[in-house]
């Protein structure tokens, strides 16, 4: 080889940058869509403001500063790389982690949780794009067991969210434990009902959804195929014995379903890449939701469906990304 092309050679190599996901492929960019996510969350962010008041803007906040705060600090004095905080990846993180979590939540507690969201849940992995699980679940799913009593003490919404508030029910928890005051679908929808603050208005979630397919941030298949199938799942339940506990509507308006499968499970990262891929894992999303509602020992399920199904996600693109011309794929 003459030393001209070997030349040559080594400057193409050198080019050569393969980065891990998300891969944008067109003039849109991390940043901007992660922007465009968070705008699609002020409908459901407004509602928690009314209903919840100054807690919600404050656990929001907080859950956003912790977020920030410790990924630059992970990333510049423990990684020694360059931080990215302002990519939008890790606010994103704060608001869903600030959704996901009671609005009369310690401040200390909110903190933890942060930490373990992007210590445990991002930059173990190596940040962004790199990381296996939901970031905000992990740090969800890490508050639920490290601290149950705090994680399910609602307020009730009609007092405005005080730390001394009376706490009341949640829909599920009514299904679960077959207790009475179930609120009406009504209620459900326009979210006057005990719960997290992401979870309080089904409407406010599907005005974001519409956003984001508007903005093409995310497609349909993910977020459809997970309500469609615990619709379905449901419904053929209600169909034989119709009492309220398996009300494919109330399932679909209540709880964290819609916060889920619209803001979580459609996350670049660790979300197939492929449509039949999406829908394959929407749908088990859907299954294992319903099954940890009905039979479970938690009144909801979402949270570890997803976590469960981000896990199976690297299996799924396997199986499903086409195969290049002329690759044989090995099984086993």
């Amino acid at each position: 080889m003459s030393s001209a092309l070997r030349s040559q050679q080594v400057s193409m190599e050198n080019k050569l940058v393969v980065s891990p996901s998300p891969h944008v492929h067109s003039g849109d960019s991390i940043s901007k869509n992660m922007y465009g996510v968070l705008i699609a969350l002020l409908p459901a962010f407004l509602v928690a403001l009314y209903v919840f008041r100054l807690d919600a803007l404050i656990i929001t906040f907080a859950s956003v500063v912790f977020c920030v705060i410790f990924e630059y600090v992970i990333a510049k004095f423990i990684m020694k790389k360059q931080p990215t905080v302002f990519d939008g990846s890790a606010i994103l993180t704060g608001v869903l982690l600030a959704f996901n979590v009671p609005s009369n939540l310690p401040i200390w507690i909110l903190a933890i949780g942060a930490l373990a969201a992007i210590g445990i849940g991002k930059m173990s992995f190596g940040g962004l794009g790199n990381n296996i699980f939901n970031p905000a679940l992990v740090g969800r799913v890490f508050l639920l067991i490290s601290f149950p009593a705090q994680m399910t003490t609602w307020p009730t919404p009609d007092v405005g969210a005080t730390t001394d508030a009376v706490t009341s029910a949640t829909v599920l928890s009514h299904l679960k434990f077959n207790t009475p005051g179930l609120p009406s679908l009504t209620n459900i929808l326009m979210g006057t009902e005990g719960g997290s603050l992401g979870e309080m208005s089904a409407v406010a979630l599907l005005l974001g959804l519409i956003y984001m397919l508007w903005k093409k941030i995310i497609t349909w298949h993910i977020p459809i195929s997970i309500m469609a199938t615990v619709v379905i799942f449901t419904g053929i339940f209600y169909l034989f014995t119709p009492i309220p506990q398996y009300n494919p509507l109330i399932h679909l308006a209540s709880g964290g379903l819609m916060l889920g499968a619209v803001f979580m499970a459609t996350d670049y990262v660790t979300s197939p890449l492929t449509k039949k891929g999406m829908l394959i894992y929407g749908f088990f999303i859907g299954v294992v939701t319903v099954a940890i509602r009905l039979w479970g020992a938690y009144p909801e399920g979402v949270s570890f469906a997803i976590l469960l199904m981000n896990g199976f996600t690297p299996l799924i693109n396997y199986y499903t990304t086409p195969k290049r011309f002329g690759e044989v794929k090995k099984n086993g």
